[in-house]
Order: C-alpha cells, then structure tokens, then sequence
C-alpha cells in the first residue's frame, strides 16, 4: 500500500512535520542523515519521491547522495542540463513546477522514466552562497502552491547543506591526515617527537631505521641516551633558547650536528633541526634528522680522488705536453708557443683555422694549460644548435618559458662558471643574439629565457670558426664590437699543406693508434707510401689524413697499409691549366726552398756558393725572408 497521500503538500502540519523529521534524523549522520531525510520528507510532504545531491561542476551533473522513490533507495547520477534542476543550481533559487508538461519539460527533464507531472527544488548553500547541492521532492501528480510547505522545505535544505558541509570537512579532515601520515612515514629523514623531559613519543620509520629500533620500540624511550653526553646538553640548551622564542620562531639548526648512537652502541654523525610547538595544551619537540656518515665518507672519497687524479693530471701534461696536438714544423712551433704565452692569463682566444685542423684541440690545450683547468671545459658547437634553441642553450630557461619548457634548466655559461667556455662554430651565432654574447664577455652578466634574474658568471671564452669575420663583419652579418672581443688574442691553426714535414709524423702515430685498436701488426710506413702521402694536397686537414690512415689500417694486407686504396685521387688537371696555390701554399713552397738552398750552402747565406746565390736574390733580401718565415741559419 503506498504511503503517499491523494493530496500532496495539502493541509501539513508544520511543527508535526518539523519535529518528526528532526526527531528521527537528530541521531544520524553522514549516509544515514541524508537517507533518513529524504524518506521523512517524501513522507511528510505526501510524494513519491525526495533526494538530496550534491553538486560536480566538472560535466554539470548532479549526484544522489540519498534518492527515496516509491518505497525504495536508488542510485542516480544525471546531468543537470535540460532540467528543472539546472535553474536551482544555475540561479541559485528555489524551483517550484507544479505541472512539468506545462512548464516544457515533456521529453528531456531527465525524469521521464519516473512518470513525473511535478517538481520543487531548493539549492544547498555553501557560506559564501556557492551551490554544494540541492534538496528536491518530485510527485507522479501536479504540485499545488503552499506557502508552508515551501517554508519547511527550506528549514530542511538548509539542515542537509550543515550536514554536507560537515561531511567534506570530515572528508577533508581524513584526507589531510592521510597525507600527513603518509609524509611522515614516507619521509627519507629520521623524524621524532619529543616531550620536555626528551622521551620519544612518535617515531617514523626512517628514524626507527636509522637507531636500529622496531617500528614501535622506541616509544617512551629517553632520547638523550642516543646522544653522547656533550650533544645531549647541546640538545636541552637548545630547547631552553626556543622556549624562549615567541610564536612562529620556535626552529633552530643544530650546528654541528649530533654524535648519535645506534641500539647497539654504535656511533654515526647525523645533521638535524629542532622546532617547538603546542599541541594538547603541552609544548612538544620535532626532531629532524639524516644520518650523513655515508655522505662524510663519499666527501671524504671524492677529496682524495680529486687530489689523485691532479697528480695524474700533472704527470699527463708533463708526459704528453699539448696532448694530441702533434707537429714539429716551424708553423706549429710558432703556434704553440703562442698557445703558451695566453694559455697562463684570461684573454679572450680566437682560434682561427680550416675546417680539421684541429681547433678544438687547440682550446683544450688552452684551458689545460691556463690557471682555470681545475674547472670544466664547456663546449659549444654554435653551428650544430638550431637558431631558436641557442639562446635557451648558452644561457638556460626558466619553466614556461616557451612552448615545451617544462622545467627550468641551467646555460652552457652558468655550468662552465669559474672554468673555460668553448664556442665552436661562433660565425653561426644568429646577430640577435650576438649583443647578449657581448654583454657576458664585457660584464660578466645574462639573465635567462624567461627570467628576470641578473646572474653573474666568470667565464673565459675561447672561440673558434673556419669562416672570415672580418667579411662578415663587412656584410653586417657579425657585430664589428663582438669580434674585437673575442679576437684579444688570435691563434691560428696552420692547414697541414703549410706544414708538410708533420705528414709523417701524424700518419705514423695514426696508424700506431689504429694498428693497436683493431689489433693487427703493421710494418713501417714506406718512403714510396709517405712520398703519396706528401704528394696529396690534404683539403680536409689532419682529420682527413686521420680518415685516410684508418682506411689504410682496415684494408692493409700483409701488415702493409693499403694507401692506394684509401687515399683519394687528386683530382686531374686540364690540359694546360695551372693550378693556383693559396698564400699558405706559397710561403711553405718558399720556406722549402730556402731551407734546401741553405742547406746545400751549409748554412752560409752570402758569398759564392751562398743560399742567396743559389735562390737568385740578395743576401739582405734573403736575410729578410728568412726572419719573416722564422728560419734560422742552423
């Protein structure tokens, strides 16, 4: 028989109604509250059906918390969209339908499968008039109007928004205290509460791991007998400074640390925090510590390592001196002893050279030798970075500061603070780029992408490039003042066509390498092989030499490098045509023939049989060219 009256909302006794649905709904809570409710008010208010939801904004849907229909609890979970529902919750107001059909919501209200004529909703108010909810009541025939009937259907919708509120700060409450639970016992750092006599009454694992105690054995336990008896009166003077602390100030770092002891006597180093605070009506202490033994030994380790690897470091240079650059030809020579001379102060380096000649050697070599080599060398291949990356790439970015920054990264400039900066390739630095370049080099500052943070960094910048700044500079391609800073002091790599006399010499000690690597025995490089190898022009320099003896390693036969397969064809010559050399070429032909001439002469410059007799020039002329190329008599 159905509890629902032929007249709903007619003739209600207010106070009965109040009083009965607060009696039976006073000792409930939570589920129960709202399932209690929604049956009283169906009941008192003679429907067929009442509920109590709350509110998702995410997909505007309404969610039964308690839906009483025609004797029954049911689950429902509905877009509010098209509903009557939708203009409670959206306008904030009471909704009274008393005929759906009349009112256009024949078809899609959402509630056509409850064969419903009629609705009244009120909304469930947060403090700050925000909507948690709503309290409705829906019947099978039309609702009339009464002024009663919407007054205590108020009383009860604002009764289920306390219980609500109630709810998700119980919720929330639980939440809180499971994140907490879970940071104190997930914590890496030993945590302890204390009381004012220093007996333990919390512990989390990694405390009870680091003193070697049971999950719940250290409970009650003096904590100044883990201490060695200095520390524990450091511990309980510090105490006595921060109850003397106001409010909000109650924390301290423990200089020094604490020399602790483990449940079996045994001593360990741990760094540590201490703070006070009330809670219950007594002052209470948390004890915050590492044990940083394993640390001090790794510092310990990395100290001696770091003294070791200077002495080889220093044995390493004295043995190899310029490392892997090899050359005994009077260009080289120069070179190196200009390497020298700069590599012992800060100036900026240009290192100009062809492509494989080994610039990037050169820097190293610089850096090895300078007063910066304990640093790191940071190397920057400025051609190999796209142009939209390179700024992000020198100087670092912070998150967001563009699309796919997703984190804060530091610059080439900021990791090679204190040491030495490689820029390889610097002629491909895009020009709006090239004015922060030069405030780093002037001022020794940048801010990163998406920063506005001034850092400051001491850097020295060693720079390379196979291209002609000075036309660069000539076509507004390369900052003129950008250029006078980098090139304080210019060091140019000589092509190996200019010095020929290190072909041997290289090609020796690369197919020594090469030999050894792929572990094959191999005969001595033959006067007709180097004679080939003097003979080819060399347009990829020493790396293309380097490229060639390797091929000849891989392919030798019979322990004898295989040069007439590796070395490439020089490319043949028109009929009739000569083929132009480059000034380099020609100083080094020059070089060549005066040398042979003085020695045919035995070193005699002037006179009958003299070099300069036998070059056809002057003697003072011959002396001139002589200083200029650096030959000297012997």
């Amino acid at each position: 028989m159905s509890e629902t009256p032929e007249r709903p909302l007619q003739g209600i006794d207010e106070d009965a109604a109040l009083r009965s649905i607060l009696e039976v709904t006073a000792p409930e809570t939570g589920t129960r509250f709202f399932e209690t409710l929604t049956r009283s008010v169906a009941r008192a208010f003679g429907t067929n059906a009442a509920w109590v939801t709350e509110y998702i904004p995410e997909g505007r849907r309404l969610r039964a918390l308690a839906f009483w229909l025609d004797g029954r609890y049911i689950e429902w979970d509905q877009p509010i969209d098209g509903t009557p529902c939708e203009l409670v919750i959206t306008e904030r107001r009471m909704v009274h339908i008393p005929d759906l059909a009349v009112a256009g919501y024949p078809v899609d209200s959402g509630f056509r499968k409850f064969n419903v004529s009629s609705y009244l909703g009120v909304p469930l108010h947060e403090p700050g008039d925000a909507v948690l909810g709503h309290l409705a009541v829906i019947h099978s025939r039309p609702l009339p109007n009464d002024a009663r009937a919407l007054s205590l259907i108020r009383i009860f919708a604002d009764r289920a928004a306390a219980e609500l509120r109630r709810v998700r700060a119980e919720q929330d409450l639980r939440e809180r205290e499971a994140k907490l639970a879970r940071l104190f016992g997930g914590a890496m750092d030993g945590v302890l509460e204390l009381d004012r006599d220093l007996r333990i009454e919390q512990v989390n694992p990694a405390a009870a791991k680091a003193f070697g105690w049971r999950a719940d054995g250290a409970i009650g336990l003096p904590f100044d007998r883990q201490l060695d008896a200095p520390d524990a009166a450091k511990l309980r003077a510090l105490i006595a400074e921060l109850d003397r602390k106001p409010a909000g100030e109650g924390s301290a770092w423990i200089a020094g640390g604490l020399q602790s002891r483990r449940a079996d006597g045994t001593p360990f180093p741990a760094e540590a925090t201490l703070s006070t605070y009330e809670s219950g009506g007594r002052r209470r202490y948390a004890l915050i510590l590492r044990n940083v033994q394993d640390r001090l030994e790794s510092e310990r380790k990395i100290a001696t390592l770091t003294a070791e690897t200077e002495v080889l470091r220093k044995e390493i240079r004295e043995l190899r001196d310029f490392g892997e650059i090899l050359g005994t030809s009077p260009p080289m020579q120069r070179m190196l002893e200009d390497l020298r001379q700069v590599a012992a102060t800060d100036a900026s380096v240009l290192i100009l050279g062809e492509t494989g000649t080994g610039k990037e050697l050169v820097a190293r070599a610089v850096h090895e030798l300078s007063p910066r080599r304990s640093k790191p060398l940071v190397k920057v291949n400025c051609g190999a970075i796209p142009a939209s990356l390179i700024e992000s790439e020198l100087f670092g970015h912070e998150k967001g500061a563009f699309t796919g920054a997703t984190g804060r990264r530091e610059g080439r400039f900021s990791m090679a603070d204190g040491g030495t900066i490689f820029l390889d390739e610097v002629g491909e630095i895009p020009p709006d780029l090239q004015v922060k370049l030069l405030r780093v080099l002037q001022e020794g500052e940048f801010e990163s992408v998406g920063g506005d943070r001034t850092r400051s960094v001491d850097v020295r910048v060693i720079a390379a490039t196979n291209r002609d700044l000075e036309a660069m500079m000539r076509e507004g391609t390369f900052r003129q003042d950008l250029y006078y800073r980098l090139n304080v002091f210019p060091l140019r790599v000589p092509p190996l066509r200019e010095r020929s006399e290190d072909v041997e010499l290289l090609a020796r000690t690369f197919a020594e390498r090469f030999a050894q690597r792929l572990g094959r025995p191999l005969a001595p490089l033959t006067a007709d092989g180097l004679a080939k190898l003097c003979r080819y022009e060399w347009p990829g320099n020493v790396r293309e030499l380097q490229n060639v003896i390797e091929r000849a390693v891989i392919t030798s036969r019979d322990g004898r490098l295989n040069l007439e397969r590796a070395l490439p064809e020089s490319p043949a010559s028109e009929p009739g045509a000569v083929r132009v050399l480059t000034m380099g070429e020609l100083e080094a032909l020059e070089r060549r023939s005066i040398e042979a001439a003085l020695e045919a002469a035995g070193g005699k410059v002037s006179g009958p049989g003299g070099a300069a007799e036998r070059v056809g020039v002057p003697a003072s002329t011959l002396s001139s060219r002589m200083k200029a190329l650096g030959i000297r008599r012997d």
